[in-house]
């Protein structure tokens, strides 16, 4: 309708290219142009302003002959000041592209090594860019952005990649592991030489708490009954420490068998082999 009134319509952010008689006129901006087609004027096409993204999937092969498959997404866009470049000088602009990022792509990827491939992602976007806007430049294309968003390797080398990954985190997990039961051994032995040195420093106590009873027994029991000595009071003491062991092992229905002297003739070795220990750890405490 438009047209048969000579008036068309040019939507935002797109411009039309206007001909007369077939030769190329005026780029027309968003709004409403006037176009008598009675004196040979006519719309040629339209042509998008907006940026828009290509993405291009390139095999290649590494420096160390590992095949990859880089992906590159490209945003681009059409100069408003160069619209009929953009219009008249190529005939399929995504092609075009695709083929400057492959040309780039595989000259740059077989010089590395696909670790470094990896790291050095962002050096090969960066040669696309440069290269795609001195080239797309000319026909009147800017390029916004080049991305490398993923790098592929063959299956089954992401798979041998993988198990040399994860053979060493096991590796590493085993040298932890052991280190730990290494720590764990070493402070099990010093807490049981610290318990063994505390027990015999406990026994080493009681011992000599002993002594220390007998002693100061014998020498009261000396001063309180005139004309006994040393050895009749310790005697006395066994004897009846004897009557109370044996009284006890009897009592206890848990008790384990102890097999000792039970003649009251017995006492006096016993009495005097414990008498001289006693005496000598004396001595030997004093």
């Amino acid at each position: 309708m438009g047209q048969s009134l000579c008036c068309i319509q040019v939507d935002q952010s797109r411009v039309a290219i206007r001909e007369t008689f077939g030769k190329f006129d005026d780029v027309l901006e968003p709004g409403c142009h006037c176009l008598p087609w009675c004196f040979g004027k006519k719309v040629a096409g339209y042509l998008s302003l907006r940026v828009q993204q290509l993405d291009v999937r390139c095999e290649t092969k590494t420096k160390d002959n590992v095949f990859v498959t880089v992906v590159a997404s490209i945003q681009y866009r059409a100069l408003a000041d160069r619209a009929s470049d953009a219009f008249y000088k190529l005939s399929n602009t995504r092609e075009q592209i695709q083929s400057y990022v492959f040309d780039v792509i595989r000259a740059s990827v077989p010089k590395l090594n696909l670790d470094d491939v990896f790291e050095q992602k962002n050096e090969i976007a960066k040669a696309v860019e440069e290269e795609l806007e001195k080239a797309m430049a000319a026909y009147g294309y800017e390029i916004v952005q080049t991305l490398i968003v993923d790098i592929e390797p063959d299956e089954h080398v992401k798979r041998a990649m993988n198990e040399i990954n994860a053979a060493a985190r096991l590796r590493v997990a085993a040298n932890e592991k052991a280190e730990a039961e290494k720590i764990l051994q070493i402070k099990r032995a010093e807490g049981d030489a610290e318990s063994k040195y505390l027990a015999g420093l406990g026994i080493a106590r009681q011992r000599q708490a002993i002594v220390d009873g007998l002693r100061d027994s014998v020498l009261a029991f000396s001063v309180n009954v005139p004309g006994t000595t040393a050895k009749d009071v310790m005697d006395m003491v066994l004897v009846t420490q004897y009557f109370d062991t044996m009284k006890e092992i009897g009592a206890s229905s848990k008790s384990n068998s102890v097999f000792i002297p039970h003649g009251p003739g017995a006492v006096k070795d016993i009495a005097s082999q414990i008498r001289d220990g006693l005496l000598q750890a004396n001595s030997m405490s004093q």
